[in-house]
């Protein structure tokens, strides 16, 4: 998953984001349908994002509050990685911070959406995988959030589905379940086996194949130490004891 420089970047886009019209207002309008892009194609250029962001920075009475939540939940979709944090601290303390915008304000609304933004992000971040499918589901502002990208779901589960090969040989199905959102056994199997190719033993035990990341490895720790190192130990033995 390659946010920084993804293939589909257009030489337009590149030709914005490398030079100076990265800081021309009129570059926001292009920025934006760039963004739409991403979201109906289900990729993501964080750095592009970025540059809008930037702009909006500068140029505040350019904001626009859908396209901020959209490169938020974009971010999101590459967890674990600092490309949401990037982009949240390129907003205005009044946005990233709900108790510096006045209240009823747009600014105030937008400050609220990038909050739950943050919420659901930590949790990802902090692979508190079953908690971010509660979190989902427990307000409709979740849904009206990322609507608008492609495939959010599926992204996620991928991307959950993804870490947790890299960090496990043997899950059990129902722990799985919670982790990628399924509500049902039969459908948690048929995704673990089908879509992520994995093996489901008599006992609902998801077996995962091996990898150079979930295999385990013999740490061999070398220490140097040195005639030197020793001498210095020794003198300040005699001069404490004296």
């Amino acid at each position: 998953m390659n946010g920084e420089d993804p293939q589909e970047r257009p030489e337009l886009i590149k030709n914005i984001i490398n030079g100076l019209e990265r800081y021309n207002p009129e570059a926001a309008g292009t920025l934006e349908s760039y963004l739409q892009e991403q979201c109906d194609q289900k990729f993501c250029d964080a750095s592009a994002n970025r540059a809008l962001l930037k702009l909006y920075q500068l140029n505040p009475d350019r904001i626009n509050n859908e396209a901020i939540t959209n490169t938020l939940v974009k971010c999101m979709t590459l967890f674990p990685s600092p490309q949401f944090d990037l982009a949240l601290h390129l907003l205005s303390p009044a946005i990233a911070n709900p108790s510096a915008a006045n209240a009823g304000s747009s600014t105030s609304e937008l400050a609220e959406a990038v909050a739950k933004l943050r919420a659901l992000n930590a949790q990802l971040e902090g692979a508190q995988y079953a908690r971010f499918w509660a979190t989902m589901d427990s307000d409709d502002l979740y849904a009206d959030l990322t609507t608008d990208i492609a495939g959010f779901e599926e992204m996620i589960r991928v991307r959950i589905a993804q870490l947790v090969s890299q960090a496990f040989r043997e899950v059990n199905l129902s722990v799985l379940e919670a982790w990628l959102g399924i509500n049902d056994e039969a459908e948690a199997r048929k995704y673990v086996t089908e879509a992520c190719g994995w093996k489901v033993d008599a006992d609902g035990v998801v077996q995962i194949p091996r990898n150079p990341e979930n295999e385990a490895k013999k740490a061999e720790i070398r220490e140097y130490v040195n005639v030197d190192m020793f001498s210095r130990v020794i003198r300040r033995a005699w001069e404490a004891a004296a």
